[in-house]
């Protein structure tokens, strides 16, 4: 929805809210004036105005941190002097959570208990993590036989663009933005269009921390011909971290491979979730609900896949689906809620289609039904066909299908034969088993006996159509950085 500059004058008047590019610290309108609302996705009804970027918009971003990672002081601070701007910066996100949950609730029906307990916390966590890391990490030195001595440095890598995904807002946004900042890099951050207001609450307190200019800047806009398309097309850019859709990470990747720019990508999944016949059975259920639940299902980790140990399947059945059923489906803005809507009438749409041909597929339903407006209740789906898009397509939403087995080595071959490798969980008491299936699993993160369950040290990311890459600890150290070998002569007269 596309309108002009009038539109932005209504929204200063305290109609609408608005939300401008923060472009080398000025936060304004785009080149052209035009703007696209957001849409509530509960009431169904813009409730902002956001400034609408194309290339040019783009380009002065990208510039703008050029010329800030080139000329200014940002990459030349020591690592402690970034640390105590990015923890003041974590400060406010705490101080402005209130502010920066409601943005993600407006823009995409996130409940609020979840995005102001979770979400501004680990928005938060992520910016003092990497603050803290960049500052204490050790670097490597390897002492030459030869009379020599060689150490890594690991500097700056220049221009970073982060695009990051409508599904969690600020936290990805975070998860990405941190350590290319605490590293010395400056950013470029285009937001999903449909959760656009965090980006620009969290680059107006990057400011108000103390960054520089320059340093953190946000351009709105959409993918394709626009400016997403622009941004991986610069050939001033550095590094791209992208989280979405795996066809958009192609698109992304073939993009980067024309300027030769590094791509860490982190996409789709279709998470499994394997219960043994030993699980302890109420840990096993409450994980795996908020495994499949937690925001509505819009969650590129969401277990999808459920897979019971046939002896204890039809209790698992029974008590999963009373869980399901007993979860408040409501305004994402009551903090009672656990089900809001789904994220805007496109995605709708698409999980509606999910659910309309769940019979005609050859699936069962235990529980589920549509609500109105954007709104679909937690949905069970007993043993579909194996090759149906229910059990191989990612849904991204409150759709679960359970599935009996009857031996380990047969739900191995099921997790794995999948396109995706995101993540899998698995619940047993066998600590044998736990460390073999593990083992045997084609994917990027295994939790045992729990869900989403985070070291920040740990590397994060997917296998196959799930993504190119790891983030997290070290990992991010090695994306952000240019590591570079310096080897000096120690001795006068080497042998």
């Amino acid at each position: 929805m596309t309108t002009t500059a009038s539109s932005r004058r209504a929204a200063a008047a305290g109609e609408l809210e608005f939300f401008g590019h923060v472009i080398d610290g000025v936060e304004g309108p785009s080149a052209s004036g035009l703007v696209f609302a957001s849409i509530d996705p509960y009431t169904r009804l813009p409730w902002a105005e956001v400034a609408l970027g194309d290339k040019s918009d783009a380009d002065r971003a990208v510039a703008a941190a050029r010329r800030s990672f080139d000329e200014g002081p940002w990459p030349r601070m020591t690592a402690g002097e970034r640390r105590e701007i990015l923890h003041r910066f974590a400060d406010l996100i705490i101080d402005h959570g209130e502010e920066l949950a409601l943005a993600d609730v407006r823009d995409m029906g996130k409940p609020y208990t979840q995005a102001f307990k979770n979400d501004v916390q680990r928005t938060a966590l992520n910016f003092r993590f990497f603050a803290d890391h960049a500052h204490i990490t050790p670097s490597e030195v390897y002492p030459m036989d030869s009379g020599h001595h060689t150490y890594t440095r690991f500097d700056a890598a220049g221009v970073v663009v982060a695009i990051a995904p409508w599904n969690f807002p600020m936290m990805l946004e975070s998860w990405k933005v941190a350590p290319a900042l605490a590293w010395g890099n400056t950013v470029v951050l285009k937001p999903a269009e449909d959760s656009p207001a965090s980006a620009t609450i969290m680059a107006r307190l990057a400011l108000e921390a103390g960054m520089p200019s320059g340093v953190f800047n946000v351009v709105h806009g959409y993918g394709p011909d626009s400016v997403g398309q622009a941004l991986t097309e610069n050939p001033d850019v550095d590094r791209i971290t992208f989280t979405g859709e795996s066809n958009t990470g192609k698109a992304i990747m073939r993009a980067a491979s024309q300027n030769l720019i590094p791509v860490s990508l982190e996409l789709g999944g279709k998470g499994a979730n394997v219960v043994f016949a030993d699980a302890e059975l109420e840990n096993a259920i409450d994980w795996s609900i908020r495994a499949i639940f937690t925001n509505t299902g819009q969650v590129c980790l969401a277990g999808s896949r459920i897979y019971v140990e046939r002896t204890i399947f039809d209790e698992f059945v029974e008590r999963f689906t009373d869980a399901a059923d007993a979860m408040v489906v409501g305004d994402p803005k009551d903090p009672a809620t656990q089900i809001g809507p789904l994220a805007s009438g496109e995605h709708y749409t698409k999980v509606r289609g999910f659910f309309d041909t769940i019979e005609s597929s050859g699936g069962r339903v235990k529980t589920g039904a549509l609500g109105d407006g954007w709104f679909i209740h937690p949905t069970v789906i007993l043993e579909p066909d194996r090759a149906s898009a229910h059990q191989t397509e990612e849904i991204f939403g409150p759709i679960v299908t359970i599935t009996p087995f009857d031996t380990e080595d047969e739900v191995v071959r099921e997790v794995n034969d999948s396109r995706y490798g995101l993540n899998a969980m698995l619940f047993t008491e066998n600590l044998t088993r736990a460390h073999r299936v593990a083992a045997s699993l084609q994917v990027g993160t295994v939790w045992v006996n729990c869900f989403f369950i985070r070291d920040l040290r740990a590397p994060f990311g997917g296998q196959k159509a799930s993504g190119v890459g790891r983030e997290g600890g070290n990992f991010s150290r090695e994306f952000f950085t240019e590591p570079k070998a310096v080897v000096m002569q120690m001795a006068s007269h080497p042998h």
